[in-house]
């Protein structure tokens, strides 16, 4: 059975990327009609055909990452799932599972009406490709193709909203979908912070290791007396856009208590990465993450105060009043 992760501040599972629960406080929230299975279920559809058309023209916008206009559909589109990438991207492969950055555009193959983008939201979506996390015709589509790529796809009901479509969006259950995706990035549990290594020379404080191989990195903490106020370090330094207390993030993290040295949870180990809002963590992640850019490792040692007190987590093997030592890997924010 899968763990829950101790650092939530109230009792909820984690974060969910597709965006299915009520909060709609989070700006960076994909939009209810973004391709997340939450209208109608989980699939159960077979692997469908991929074939490369038809598919609508590109009018403007042709350029990977630029809002993209994009023809109606003419004729019947096919019954299987088409897809054709646009523009071929050098960067790592997706694979099934992974969580995908990308910029999109939703419309309607027959009336050619525009459903949901990201691109001008400004905030590209993050969400995993995960059978009942977003659907089917994302997942099979985006499998197999590069970071970098523009992908066209065109979705029969099949492997998008089913026959009960999707009425906030206007989609109804005969509606053929096509998508332009541009994936920016994708991440698994072997991706690291990525950037410029910062020199760690106060020996008073935790050091981190700077390995970036998704492996866990190791924290040596000092025999010396804790800090009594939060501190948040750079460890590698990304060149990402800056997080802000109240948007959501996607993270690699290990902690371990001041006191022993004793890890007593990590991503690494339980082989998933994590995403929440800051707002639902312990104080000291959110005000020791909020400031630091999207692709660094931040070292974050929690007073008593920030984190739990005394009233830590029921079997988390952390006790009353403990300083928590995180190591914390910025991947992506939502």
């Amino acid at each position: 059975m899968r763990r829950r992760s101790v650092l939530l501040a109230v009792p909820a599972g984690l974060v969910t990327l597709a965006g299915c629960g009520d909060d709609k406080s989070d700006e960076s929230k994909a939009s209810d009609s973004s391709p997340s299975p939450s209208a109608s279920g989980s699939s159960t559809a077979p692997a469908p055909k991929i074939v490369d058309g038809p598919l609508p023209a590109i009018t403007a916008g042709a350029k990977f990452d630029e809002k993209p206009t994009v023809a109606k559909g003419s004729g019947e589109p096919s019954k299987d799932l088409a897809v054709k990438t646009l523009i071929a991207g050098n960067g790592k492969t997706v694979v099934e599972n992974d969580y995908v950055v990308a910029n999109y555009l939703g419309q309607i193959w027959d009336s050619g009406k525009v459903f949901d983008n990201s691109y001008d939201r400004g905030t590209a979506l993050v969400i995993q490709l995960a059978q009942g996390g977003i659907i089917d015709g994302w997942r099979y589509a985006l499998t197999g193709r590069k970071a970098g790529s523009r992908v066209e796809m065109a979705i029969p009901p099949t492997w998008g909203y089913g026959t009960k479509g999707n009425s906030q969006a206007g989609i109804k259950g005969t509606d053929t979908l096509v998508f332009v995706v541009d994936v920016k990035d994708t991440f698994n549990a072997k991706s690291s912070a990525k950037g410029k290594v910062v020199a760690q020379d106060d020996k008073a404080l935790p050091k981190v290791g700077t390995n970036t191989d998704g492996a866990a990195p190791s924290i040596e903490v000092p025999k010396s007396a804790a800090p009594t106020k939060l501190v948040a370090n750079y460890v590698i330094e990304g060149d990402g856009e800056v997080v802000k207390e109240t948007e959501s993030v996607l993270v690699q993290y290990k902690g371990v208590l001041w006191d022993t040295g004793k890890e007593f949870d990590s991503s690494y180990k339980n082989g998933q990465l994590v995403s929440f809002g800051l707002s639902q963590v312990v104080k000291g992640w959110a005000q020791g993450l909020a400031g630091k850019k999207v692709g660094s490792r931040v070292m974050i040692s929690i007073p008593p105060a920030l984190g739990y007190g005394d009233n830590p987590p029921q079997g988390s093997g952390i006790s009353k009043d403990s300083v928590l030592v995180f190591s914390v890997d910025i991947l992506a924010k939502m």
